[in-house]
């Protein structure tokens, strides 16, 4: 199956960085354009896998969820 997904990329100096909003953790840089969308390519590959993953082991017993506060 494929899916689409929005990457914003910023130049910054030297380097290119980018991230998908729709999926928390998906950053990359590169040196092009090109080179950066490869890595947010596979990065967003490794989160979907590993939620995939961990979400079909279902919910440890000693698993928490916290609300927690950070102020910016």
């Amino acid at each position: 199956m494929e899916q689409t997904f929005e990457a914003t990329i910023e130049k910054r100096d030297k380097w290119y960085i980018g991230w998908v909003d729709a999926v928390p953790g998906a950053f990359s840089q590169g040196r092009t354009i090109k080179e950066v969308e490869q890595n947010l390519k596979e990065s967003v590959l490794l989160i979907l896998e590993t939620r995939q993953e961990l979400g079909s082991k279902g919910v440890a017993s000693k698993t928490l969820k916290r609300k927690i506060q950070v102020q910016i």
